[in-house]
């Protein structure tokens, strides 16, 4: 499967977040940014679909200056994996390769071969959501990690006590991936990762929901959220920035999902909601 990488020049931080808040609205995958430059992944076939609308939202945007790279997908995992460095969350999770050292003081730790999956820990919304997972209190319960990526996410609740994880991403490769990572840290009893979306888990009722997914996503599955929460069910959300908070809450809130917290890195934000 080849790969493409979008490079745009950008003035500062603050514009890279931007325009990868906005890239993420199309089937972009990962992102970085070094030397001045955010560049962003996507399947070949993917980009054909919506080339048209990715420039004319970069020229809305005043990104005039782009250029698209056709990638090997064997280079390009051989150099994410080789930039892939550890990232520790407040001080309380660390999560690593397996050639990394290992986390000491009986520190809890996850460990991620990152592969083509988004979810390392190292954008600011898996840092928010996993520091808003480690203080939620998810022993004995069950819960949906949508968007799962590497699994990450899904591997830290199932640490953490959760009794089962519903692992689910759209993409094939995020899938595999998070199934090898899943198997790597000893929790494949707990994590059942799919590949789909969630009418994947129609029906199905869970205690709490990670979805670190883009803002247009996350609002089309509110509706879903709300049904398949419990009472006192939590939903922590992430993938969009802080200026897309009150829309977040008002869609939440229609679903009878009341948020009580928002947290902040940069400019993206985590908002935890409760289903009444």
């Amino acid at each position: 499967m080849n790969y493409v990488e979008l490079n745009v020049p950008v003035a500062d931080d603050l514009e890279a977040e931007i325009l990868t808040a906005r890239l993420s609205d199309f089937p972009f995958e990962s992102f970085l940014t070094e030397a001045r430059t955010l560049k962003a992944y996507i399947q070949q076939e993917a980009l054909a679909d919506c080339m048209s609308e990715v420039d004319a939202m970069l020229d809305a945007c005043g990104a005039v200056r782009r250029r698209y790279i056709a990638i090997e997908p064997q280079d390009w995992n051989a150099a994410w994996e080789s930039g892939f460095t550890p990232v520790e969350v407040e001080g309380r999770l660390l999560i690593r390769a397996p050639h990394h050292t290992p986390a000491s003081n009986g520190e809890l730790e996850v460990l991620i071969t990152p592969r083509m999956a988004f979810g390392t820990g190292h954008h600011a919304t898996t840092c928010l959501v996993a520091g808003a997972l480690l203080d939620l209190d998810v022993r004995g319960r069950r819960g949906l990690d949508l968007g799962s990526g590497t699994g990450v996410l899904s591997i830290v609740a199932a640490k953490r006590g959760a009794a089962s994880v519903d692992a689910v991403d759209i993409d094939e490769q995020a899938d595999a991936n998070c199934r090898e990572n899943v198997a790597a840290n000893g929790v494949t009893d707990r994590v059942h990762a799919m590949q789909g979306d969630v009418r994947s888990v129609a029906g199905r009722r869970y205690d709490f929901v990670l979805a670190n997914i883009n803002r247009n996503v996350l609002l089309g599955c509110m509706p879903a959220f709300g049904t398949m929460l419990g009472s006192g069910g939590e939903l922590l959300m992430s993938g969009f920035l802080v200026e897309d908070v009150p829309t977040v809450e008002a869609a939440a809130r229609a679903e009878g999902l009341e948020p009580v917290e928002v947290r902040r890195h940069e400019d993206w934000a985590m908002v935890r909601a409760r289903k009444q």
